[in-house]
């Protein structure tokens, strides 16, 4: 089928050793990166089509026993539509780009301030006052320039979020505050695509995966954004919260449902309780 790509692949391939013994054919990131752009493809691109040559790319070799090759190939074709960049959206960003999310559209019309140093992955002293959608491809082409980035400087309204998330798999919704969720997620379901969200305030937080149609933490939580004013973004919740979300992303992109499907999970780290409720 790919007559032209398997002899490219095969001809740069290397036994590598596996964590649990043994030796396994795979790409190294260098290969993929000389591959991809003389086929005319994304790195993510080649990448699957070597795992279907059972060649397991070198960056993924630690993830076999925890994601089947079969997920890796349907994270590297998948396609995300995130909405945020500041603390969670920073970290899930990193999250997606070293699982592999093949094709990645992010959005923040933000720039970071000293007070995001605290917990946003993607600031440190020396983008303070930039864009951090710029810090996002910056980013991406550092941990890995396999992934398609689709960086955007830009607040999304009611107007613009549709063609946002045209042709995506799935939305992520890694905003700040409330104000904005429930338009997030009716714009979701009119894609007819299924929503992870979360959010937090202190020690406390919620992640949850809104389907089609189903209801969401939106309708209930309101627009008041007290609580995260109030209580602030300590980055044990802020990371959490988001390893949480950034889970829930690989189940539903792997093609398996999701235990959170029109319910909530509910996190108080200063009590250490997790509670799920139905929505």
């Amino acid at each position: 089928m790919f007559p032209s790509l398997d002899v490219a692949i095969h001809s740069m391939m290397i036994p590598n050793p596996m964590p649990q013994g043994g030796h396994a054919l795979t790409l190294p990131p260098g290969a993929v990166a000389v591959i991809a752009p003389d086929q005319g493809l994304s790195g993510c691109g080649v990448e699957a089509r070597a795992l279907e040559l059972d060649i397991i790319p070198t960056r993924y070799l630690r993830n076999m026993h925890s994601i089947t090759p079969k997920a890796q190939i349907r994270l590297l074709r998948a396609k995300v539509a995130q909405v945020g960049l500041g603390g969670l959206g920073g970290t899930l960003l990193e999250q997606m780009l070293r699982l592999g999310v093949g094709t990645l559209r992010v959005a923040d019309g933000d720039d970071f301030e000293e007070s995001n140093l605290n917990r946003q992955a993607l600031s440190d002293t020396s983008n303070v006052w930039r864009s951090k959608a710029e810090a996002a491809r910056i980013a991406a082409a550092r941990i890995n320039p396999s992934v398609t980035m689709d960086a955007r400087h830009e607040f999304l309204s009611q107007d613009s979020l549709p063609g946002f998330l045209t042709g995506a798999d799935l939305a992520i919704d890694a905003l700040g505050g409330m104000t904005h969720r429930l338009t997030l997620q009716q714009c979701a379901a009119e894609a007819d695509i299924p929503l992870v969200t979360g959010a937090l305030a202190g020690w406390t937080g919620y992640v949850a995966v809104v389907m089609p149609g189903q209801p969401g933490p939106a309708q209930f939580m309101g627009l008041d954004n007290g609580a995260e004013e109030k209580l602030g973004c300590p980055i044990p919740t802020v990371n959490l919260v988001a390893t949480l979300m950034a889970t829930e992303v690989v189940r539903l992109l792997s093609g398996e449902p999701s235990p959170l499907t029109g319910k909530m999970l509910l996190i108080d780290l200063k009590q250490l309780s997790f509670e799920t409720v139905s929505l």
